[in-house]
């Protein structure tokens, strides 16, 4: 499965990504996010991932402040990210806050994923760095979870392990999709589906 959809999103046009990232941006009062100054936890985009750089770009216009995550001996954690801020390579491909930007908890996250399906359950890249950081995160308090992708990467069920979490929502170009408990789950967002 993984190799089937990360074919399907590398497949996609440089036209098409640009536009999928920019209609991100229209989409901003669907997420339903609290009120500015909420804290939201974005990510920087590797390999073929839909580009969230404008959509981060639009939410600290709207004043919210964004984080990044930063993977470490002990897994996900958070650092507050001000734009023009420098950025440092980090494992993955990915770039991150340095050690000096302040480590912080966001009670949003947008997360990344290689596929979803209609129940919220996404398939990562096998790491478990969101879902362990999802259920340290809920621990503190409400966490919203929304992942970001290409429609394409929408798939008819995505297999799950004791360990994953499901989202709150997933954003696309195509619109948001918002998830329902499942029957005997105690929370949607950190009970596998």
């Amino acid at each position: 499965m993984r190799a089937e959809v990360a074919a399907r999103r590398a497949a996609l046009s440089p036209a098409e990504r640009e536009a999928a990232a920019n209609t991100l941006i229209d989409q901003i009062p669907d997420l339903d996010f609290p009120r500015p100054p909420s804290l939201v936890a974005g990510f920087w985009p590797i390999r073929d991932e839909i580009d969230i750089r404008p959509l981060m770009a639009a939410l600290r216009a709207g004043g919210h402040r964004i984080a990044l995550p930063v993977v470490g001996k002990d897994g996900l954690t958070f650092r507050e990210w001000e734009d023009g801020e420098t950025l440092v390579p980090a494992p993955f491909g990915t770039s991150e806050p340095g050690p000096d930007a302040a480590v912080c908890d966001p009670p949003i996250l947008l997360v990344p994923l290689l596929a979803f399906d209609r129940e919220g359950r996404r398939l990562g890249y096998g790491k478990g760095h969101y879902d362990g950081a999802i259920e340290r995160l809920s621990a503190l308090g409400p966490v919203q979870t929304v992942g970001v992708a290409f429609a394409t990467q929408e798939v008819d069920e995505v297999p799950v392990e004791a360990h994953d979490r499901r989202l709150d929502a997933v954003l696309t170009e195509a619109g948001l999709l918002r998830f329902t408990p499942l029957s005997g789950d105690v929370d949607a967002r950190s009970v596998p589906g």
